[in-house]
């Protein structure tokens, strides 16, 4: 247990946890919000999934350029100003859903600038990490933090649920609660001020130069078990963690429920995740077959979840699901974390999130249009089956390059 949570012992890492817990609970609420928002205005799932889509679209077209930054800049002072940029689109999306005036491409564009945002402030925030605690701690620090987004969607989707539903379930309901995610960034700038600069350890700052990015992505190209993660975080953030859009149609379509019930659902799949997350936090070293296994019982558990024949049945699915797919996420980022060079780190994190983050764009317009037009269970057993191809090809590649490196290295030993 004192494993489990080591890195709370440190002062700057409790107060900097503390705040990102309170957002995290905001983030998913406008998460839940959001997506509440999109299908009373349109009823749409493939509406759903391009919000989905636009959202994390960013993280695909900029996150190299924010990695680039990550290691340029103080991470401190960047994270700083990416909260408030956070914060803006938040507090507009809701005024004018409150207002009433809230049509459909507001939500695009706002999930977009929304997205942008965070796609800047994500690599400075998962490398930050590595300043706040010693490199022992480092693996536990990087899963606290996934157990802390988890902790996050554990309260923050169905709190968001019962919040829509009694304020009235309509749209100006969904604006209260995605302006209270616009508040919670606000807690994120307290704690960094008040962490002691004295007791931070700031990576090397690099010099601008050019072929940065080049140089990132020679680096994980070189890398075989870099490719190994990045390969398995891409299958299941294209194909399997579409959750936004899967429970909403499965709550909506399939069983015929409402707000608060598809609140729960999010919540629900969060003890899982949280559970993967402190799982991942008690393992002093984590291992690549981890991920590989963690991503194929989320395949299965995923393609089960589509077939179960009742709301409850499909709701007692998803603690597995997210069980796995976090032991997946998590464990391969802090194998990232702990094995990048510490002056490639946030490029390095900045390509990761761009693969994990935005691969999901390339799947939920996907994933919507299959719920939409075949059906909300379709929608389950293809992208779990999709996912578990994906992770096992990559396991076999990873296998194969292994072989031939050592194939190689025996030829050039004298004999």
């Amino acid at each position: 247990m004192r494993r489990m949570f080591s890195a709370l012992g440190v002062r700057n890492y409790r107060i900097y946890a503390l705040g990102a817990l309170i957002s995290n609970v905001g983030t998913w609420l406008q998460t839940t919000a959001q997506a509440w928002l999109v299908l009373e205005i349109t009823g749409s799932g493939t509406a759903l999934g391009v919000t989905l889509a636009l959202q994390l679209v960013p993280s695909l077209l900029f996150s190299p350029a924010a990695g680039v930054l990550a290691d340029r800049f103080p991470k401190r002072t960047l994270l700083l100003w990416w909260q408030a940029a956070m914060a803006l689109p938040s507090a507009a999306l809701g005024t004018l859903a409150i207002t009433g005036v809230v049509e459909l491409w507001h939500a695009y564009a706002l999930a977009f600038l929304f997205g942008t945002a965070r796609a800047f402030e994500a690599p400075a925030r998962q490398s930050f990490v590595s300043e706040m605690v010693d490199a022992d701690r480092l693996s536990n620090a990087v899963a606290l933090n996934s157990a802390s987004f988890n902790s996050g969607r554990l309260v923050g989707p169905g709190l968001a649920g019962l919040l829509i539903a009694a304020l009235g379930s309509g749209v100006d309901a969904t604006g209260w609660v995605i302006t209270a995610n616009a508040v919670s960034y606000g807690f994120v700038v307290l704690a960094l001020v008040l962490l002691d600069s004295n007791r931070l350890q700031p990576a090397p700052v690099t010099g601008r130069a050019r072929g940065q990015i080049r140089d990132a992505v020679r680096y994980v190209v070189g890398r075989p078990d870099l490719l190994l993660l990045f390969s398995c975080v891409f299958c299941l953030g294209a194909f399997g963690m579409n959750f936004q859009v899967t429970s909403a149609l499965m709550a909506t379509q399939t069983f015929g429920k409402g707000a608060g019930e598809f609140g729960i659902l999010g919540s629900v799949l969060a003890i899982g995740s949280l559970a993967g997350a402190l799982l991942a936090a008690g393992r002093q070293r984590p291992r690549l077959r981890f991920v590989v296994g963690a991503g194929l019982v989320f395949s299965a558990a995923q393609i089960l979840s589509g077939l179960m024949p009742s709301y409850l049945t499909y709701a007692a699915m998803l603690p597995l699901v997210g069980l796995s797919v976090l032991t997946t996420v998590t464990t391969a980022n802090a194998l990232i974390q702990m094995t990048s060079a510490p002056s490639m780190r946030g490029r390095v994190v900045s390509l990761y999130l761009m693969v994990f983050l935005g691969s999901s764009p390339l799947g939920a317009p996907i994933i919507g249009a299959i719920g939409e037009h075949i059906g909300a269970r379709w929608a389950l057993v293809i992208s779990g089956l999709a996912a578990g191809l994906g992770v096992a090809a990559a396991g076999l590649a990873y296998t194969r390059m292994r072989r031939i490196s050592l194939r190689s290295v025996l030829r050039r030993e004298p004999r």
